[in-house]
């Protein structure tokens, strides 16, 4: 086939594509034909209805200037080659041979060979025949004098003739047609506004033409850091310093804070935004987070762009507002720490960089508060936990001539050999301060907290706790500050625990309840959900004669935590104290349902002696009332419980309580505890006759013959009188089994004796004596009358003997064993 009979078969493709309105298919399909032979597709063209023609060459037009894709296209049997613009512009310019829109693709083609003075004259040519197409030809032109290099001012103009008269459109073709140009024009831009301008190359002034300039690069470049320098620069120097700080922000967002602001030019961007903050006036914290961050990027840099936009009295006001910036971030910190509710948490360091910053900053350009600042410096690297950064500032500071600030320098160097783990060294720069004629008196609570602390390690634990009582006498809310950001987070905990110990203690002791209530007070800023220092600052307020101070703080910690049987059992006290009888037994009656009586047995120590009297008669009347009115295993608990508390109200030994305690724990099975109590109110009285008979019939209960024989034995001697009833009033059965086990005793001493033939031994012959004369009271059996009379016989007491003998069975005995003792006796008579 040859290519002219290919072109019409193409070209008969395009009518198809024509009359289905498929215009850029139909034309693509003309300049397929076009490709193969030039004069069958031109004459089909020129063939076309005007309308029809006018819009192949719109579409020629359009794909020409880029605004649309040449679609792909397939034929029957036809292999067709991809089609390119420059085939649309020749195909153009042979259809329209004045067609401006293929002269200027061609011209950019020329351009791209580098014949740009060409281009000019051509474009020269071209602007005198199609003023409908000037803005086109002036960029085309404007570029091409540009690349010369010989007509760079003229290109400019070119440009922001064309800026001007099609701001949109203008832009929108230099970023797309002219867009690998786009460095070679902004250099061009660069070298012409570098050099002074004296006028404006059009009628304009030369304020409206550099405003033009810079507008129009911004447009076409507007993340180019050159071209927002030197926007934000002209702006700056306009006093538009609203759109200078605009300008500046957009091109920082660009630069990450860790790599990029090193570079110089974002270093500009922040110092100008910087200046422009300043002289816009009330803006003072964005100002200082600028001026901060380029001097900590590169501070000799910054230091001589900072010099360029400020003047002496510039900086004078900058550094006055930045000191104020400086304590109102410090005292954002401390109000962060205050507030800190976690005692070994760390929140409020991420404040520090930026203090850090600002101090920094401050040394730059105020060299004559030079050691003043250091100090600042070397206490919030300590805060941030710079530990190394702060100690080298310190021993500077420290070894120099001037010896201002010297006992804070002490105190810091203080608290950083102490995160090093040199005590030694921490310890002798806290002595310095605390022993210094007039220190600092926040110098002076870090040094008492740090050798506080130190003590701890020491185990000195009580000169700890006067150490932080010192402190909170000095000031306490630096105390709370000192502990919770210079004392390190892992020894804080412990420092509480020691501190709330020692506390107690010096309340135990009565010893200075007042500083005890401030160090109580310390605790509860370090750890409001510790109830213990709640509990601790109670008690104070209590020895300081604070009752209803206590009480409110009792009741305080109590809606927090309603079963605490501590604030329970401290607040009964308390309302027993002014009177309040059944409100303080319904605080007791709640302990007694926790099951906690012990938590008395701390606080005891901690009462006053006449409200612990109080405490113990007021619960051994309620148990006396519950056991006399009530006889169930439940209230007998009840009245153990209230006997406890009196036991322990009482210092651990109550002799009534624990009497009446033991019988109940006798009564309730609890056996070997009521030998318990016995046992303290005979560890206190050996011969208490009620503590021996009863810990006598708790061991017959246990079957332990010798030991119930033995304590029943040991009350006789004592009072046979108080003893003999309280047997007495024992089941017949106990009593059976006592008077056994008395007899049982008495027969095989009395053997022993006989046996031994000791007669001299008085003491064993008194006691047999005194069991028989009680065995013969408790019960009337003749064994036991019998025993009394061979004790009366084997005591030489003969006379005495005959006569119980008839006295008891009788002159005519019945009875084979009195009547062998009967004649026995007779015999000796």
């Amino acid at each position: 086939m040859s290519p002219q009979e290919l072109a019409a078969l193409l070209c008969k493709e395009g009518d198809h594509h024509l009359a289905q309105q498929e215009l850029p298919i139909a034309t693509t399909f003309y300049m397929a034909a076009f490709s193969c032979s030039a004069p069958t597709a031109v004459q089909k063209v020129n063939s076309l209805d005007k309308g029809l023609w006018e819009k192949v060459i719109a579409t020629l037009e359009m794909w020409c200037k880029g605004k649309n894709q040449i679609p792909k296209i397939q034929s029957k049997n036809l292999a067709i080659a991809s089609l390119s613009v420059g085939t649309a512009a020749i195909f153009l310019s042979t259809l329209s041979p004045n067609n401006v829109v293929s002269s200027v693709y061609k011209l950019e083609t020329l351009l791209r060979r580098g014949c740009s003075e060409e281009v000019v004259s051509k474009c020269n040519t071209l602007l005198n025949a199609n003023p409908k197409y000037s803005m086109e030809l002036l960029l085309l032109r404007a570029l091409a004098r540009v690349l010369s290099g010989t007509q760079v001012r003229k290109g400019v103009a070119d440009y922001i003739q064309a800026f001007v008269m099609h701001r949109a459109e203008a832009v929108a073709y230099v970023c797309t047609r002219q867009r690998e140009y786009l460095p070679r024009v902004i250099q061009a831009f660069s070298n012409y506004l570098s050099t002074y301008q004296k006028e404006s190359p059009d009628c304009s002034s030369l304020d409206q033409w550099l405003g033009n300039c810079y507008d129009f690069l911004s447009a076409v470049a507007p993340d180019d850091i050159w071209v927002c320098r030197v926007q934000a620069a002209y702006l700056f120097e306009k006093s538009k310093f609203e759109e200078c700080v605009a300008v500046c922000s957009k091109a920082l967002t660009g630069f990450s804070a860790d790599n990029n602001l090193r570079d110089e030019k974002a270093l500009g961007l922040l110092l100008e935004r910087a200046a422009a903050y300043f002289f816009l006036g009330g803006r003072m914290q964005e100002m200082m987070q600028d001026l901060a961050e380029a001097f900590a990027a590169t501070p000799a840099q910054a230091m001589k762009h900072f010099e360029e936009l400020f003047s002496p009295h510039d900086t004078e006001r900058i550094e006055e507002q930045a000191r104020t910036v400086l304590e109102a971030k410090f005292a954002t910190y401390r109000e962060a720490v205050r507030t800190r509710t976690e005692l070994r948490g760390n929140q409020g360091t991420e404040l520090l960089p930026s203090v850090i910053q600002t101090v920094q900053f401050l040394l730059q350009i105020s060299p004559g508060s030079k050691r003043e600042l250091s100090v600042r410096l070397a206490d919030c690297h300590l805060l941030h936990g710079h530990i190394r950064a702060a100690l080298d500032i310190c021993d500077h500071l420290l070894a120099a001539e001037q010896k201002t600030y010297y006992n804070t320098l002490l105190a810091l160097r203080g608290f950083c050999s102490l995160h090093a783990h040199d005590h030694q060294q921490a310890l002798q720069d806290f002595q310095k301060v605390i022993e210094h004629d007039s220190p600092h008196p926040n110098s002076c609570i870090k040094a008492l907290c740090g050798r506080g602390l130190i003590r701890i390690s020491g185990g000195s634990h009580y000169l700890t706790a006067l150490d932080y009582i010192t402190a909170c006498q000095l000031k306490l809310e630096e105390t709370i500050f000192t502990i919770k950001s210079y004392v390190p987070w892992n020894q804080r905990g412990l420092l509480l625990k020691v501190l709330q110990e020692e506390g107690q203690k010096m309340l135990q002791k009565k010893r200075d309840a007042p500083g005890v209530y401030q160090l109580a007070s310390l605790l509860e800023e370090l750890d409001a959900s510790d109830e213990a220092s709640r509990i601790l600052c109670a008690d104070a307020l209590y020895q300081m004669g604070r009752v209803e101070a206590a009480h409110k703080l009792l009741l305080l910690a109590l809606s927090g935590n309603p079963q605490r049987s501590p604030i329970l059992a401290r607040l009964a006290l308390l309302q027993l104290k002014k009177g309040f009888l059944y409100d303080g037994n319904q605080l007791l009656k709640k302990v007694i349902r926790i099951g906690d009586t012990s938590c008395l047995l701390p606080i005891m120590d901690i009462f006053k002696d006449e409200d612990r009297k109080l405490m113990q008669t007021h619960c051994h009347f309620r148990a006396l009332t519950i056991l006399k009115n009530k006889q169930e295993d439940a209230d007998i608990k009840e009245a153990v419980a209230y006997l406890s508390f009196a036991i322990i109200a009482s210092g651990g030994y109550a002799e009534d309580c624990l009497l009446i305690r033991a019988r109940c724990y006798g009564r309730l099975g609890q056996k070997k505890t009521a030998i318990f109590d016995y046992n303290a109110i005979l560890k206190e009285d050996p011969r208490n006759v009620q503590a021996l008979s009863g810990r006598g019939f708790i061991y017959l209960a246990l079957k332990q013959q010798k030991e119930a024989v033995q304590d029943l034995i040991s009350a006789l001697k004592v009072e046979a009188g108080v003893a003999i009833p309280a047997i007495l009033s024992l089941k017949h059965e106990a009593q059976g089994l006592i008077t056994q086990w008395l007899l049982q005793h008495g027969r095989t001493a009395l053997t022993e004796l006989v046996a031994t033939k000791d007669h001299s031994n008085e003491e064993t012959l008194a006691d047999l004596l005194m069991i028989a004369k009680a065995l013969i009271k408790i019960c009337k059996d003749a064994q036991y009358h019998i025993f009394y009379t061979d004790v009366l016989i084997a005591n030489g007491r003969y006379e005495e003997a005959l006569d119980h003998l008839q006295e008891a069975f009788g002159h005519s005995l019945a009875d084979d064993f009195a009547s062998a003792r009967l004649a026995v006796l007779q015999l000796k008579k």
